[in-house]
């Protein structure tokens, strides 16, 4: 979307994530309950108490906007303006002590993101995505790498358990032409890309408040984001999503998924 996103929302995204920290830092590496989700995926009073309090808080600035989140639920959903929240992107992460989990504050307009950002409360990273303006880390404008071939591209996914039938092929055949892969950083893998540390992050089975806010994050750090079909990721995106740092790569793998 061309249209600048307001600088009103972008500090009260920001805003929401410093209120997430302040819940979820203090109960990293701790004896915490951990609850499995009808899903089989893992869920802490940290995950839950972390959404509530983002939500009210939004509730009180903005009642008219929409919330989707990934442990209560949506509301208003169908509204010109939603957030998105994942108050523990990683949550297997965090509760195994490993700091590569992320909260992840979105806002979409007429269902597509036009505002992210991915931060890391434990080692105080925190990159910010908005339409109309660069990428920063910390406040620091940031670019992707360049990278033209698949042999020399660094790929990333949280997991090869999350393709699935076709997926699982697909996937092999882009992990196959570059140079190495790594697993693991669910949120994370993305930030890095931004910030030119990696080439390619590819996954599936996602959902809207998993890849909303990656998408303004990865597009103002001049890479390209979208699903497996090339197509620019929105709230109905089927939950494939190929980021690239360098256009080129992304063109190269985006065929390369659509092979057989």
């Amino acid at each position: 979307m061309s249209e600048a996103c307001p600088d009103e929302f972008v500090a009260f995204a920001e805003a929401l994530t410093e209120l997430a920290a302040g819940i979820v830092r203090p109960l990293f590496r701790t004896a915490l309950a951990v609850s499995t989700k009808a899903d089989l995926t893992p869920v802490t009073d940290a995950d839950r108490e972390a959404e509530a309090a983002m939500r009210a808080r939004l509730a009180e600035v903005f009642p008219g906007h929409g919330v989707i989140g990934e442990e209560l639920g949506s509301l208003r959903a169908e509204a010109e303006y939603v957030w998105l929240f994942d108050p523990i992107d990683g949550t297997k992460s965090f509760v195994t002590g490993k700091p590569l989990f992320g909260t992840l504050v979105a806002l979409a307009r007429r269902g597509r993101p036009i505002l992210g950002v991915i931060d890391q409360p434990i080692l105080n990273d925190r990159w910010v995505g908005a339409a109309g303006r660069a990428t920063v880390h910390n406040r620091a404008p940031v670019r992707t790498r360049p990278c033209a071939k698949l042999a020399e591209a660094a790929l990333a996914a949280t997991t090869p358990d999350m393709f699935l039938g076709a997926d699982a092929a697909r996937f092999a055949r882009l992990k196959a032409a570059c140079r190495f892969a790594t697993f693991g950083a669910d949120c994370y893998a993305y930030g890095l890309l931004a910030s030119g540390f990696l080439d390619l992050v590819a996954e599936a089975t996602m959902k809207p408040h998993d890849y909303a806010a990656l998408a303004p994050v990865v597009a103002g750090a001049g890479g390209a984001i979208s699903d497996w079909e090339g197509r620019p990721l929105t709230l109905a995106s089927d939950g494939r999503v190929l980021a690239a740092g360098d256009p080129r790569l992304h063109a190269q793998a985006l065929r390369l998924l659509a092979e057989g």
